[in-house]
């Protein structure tokens, strides 16, 4: 499918949590004219640590540089987990430009800053709950996770994620994710956007905040979502299928229900 752009953050290649082969059967499904890599793509932070790169991911690599060759423009906002990049941007690397942000417009004429959103941590009151028990916590929940969902299937339940739920009911991280949204919208307008394609924080939503569309990626490392813009410049968020987890919709996912099949989509500057 030809789109104009395919908006797409927090792979963590290298992690062993990557679902790097959800993502190279995606890709496969797309001729974007741009393809935005929102930031963490490569998981610089394993490297230190358990790192972890399987022939996947070297396929998905191998698929961006196919789109390159095809004539794909590609744009890669840096991350904090890729931060080790930052030290490169800007540059361009022929087709491929690198950079901590940039500004995308849309068919309609509509200016959407693509920025990753690590910036925005220290910001926020509630950044020290992210810091101290964020990566290390989270990766600990998608072990946890891992063996909890291998018993739900032997009993017939459907995949459940803990860490989504957490984030859902936990007040700390639904008070930092509040706030990390807020902080992108009014980064935002500083910049005399309209609206705003992010990542970070693992969080898939399209929706419009005080004034601005607010649009965020998600992550392949549990939900594999991404965000396209069509050839009439309607912006919608996707995954494998047309899947979108539940959670998108602002509902925590109790494990009760599989996933519908669904695309939310903003069509214009009024969502």
């Amino acid at each position: 499918m030809r789109v104009r752009a395919l908006f797409i953050s927090d792979v963590h290649l290298g992690c062993p949590f990557s679902q790097s082969q959800e993502l190279h059967d995606f890709l496969g499904r797309y001729e974007p004219d741009r393809l935005y890599l929102v930031g963490d793509i490569i998981d610089g932070w394993k490297l230190k640590r358990t790192f972890v790169w399987d022939d996947t991911a070297s396929f998905v690599v191998r698929r961006v540089l196919g789109m390159l060759k095809h004539g794909t423009r590609v744009f890669y906002v840096t991350g904090n987990h890729d931060e080790f990049l930052r030290q490169f941007a800007p540059h361009t690397f022929g087709h491929m430009e690198l950079a901590d942000q940039f500004v995308h417009v849309t068919v309609d004429g509509r200016r959407l800053l693509v920025i990753h959103g690590d910036c925005f941590d220290h910001l926020t009151k509630h950044a020290a709950w992210v810091y101290h028990l964020g990566d290390r916590a989270y990766t600990a929940a998608l072990h946890l996770n891992r063996w909890m969902n291998v018993a739900r299937r032997r009993l017939g339940y459907p995949a459940w994620s803990l860490s989504s739920a957490l984030k859902t009911r936990v007040k700390s991280a639904v008070n930092f994710i509040n706030d990390f949204e807020s902080f992108v919208v009014r980064y935002t307008r500083q910049q005399g956007c309209a609206g705003v394609v992010c990542g970070h924080i693992h969080v898939p939503a399209i929706r419009r905040l005080d004034g601005i569309d607010y649009h965020n990626c998600g992550d392949w490392v549990e939900h594999c979502t991404a965000l396209v813009e069509h050839l009439d410049g309607r912006i919608a968020l996707v995954g494998p299928a047309g899947e979108v987890d539940p959670a998108v919709r602002g509902q925590p996912d109790d494990g009760r229900h599989s996933r519908p099949r669904m695309e939310m989509s903003s069509s214009g500057p009024f969502g």
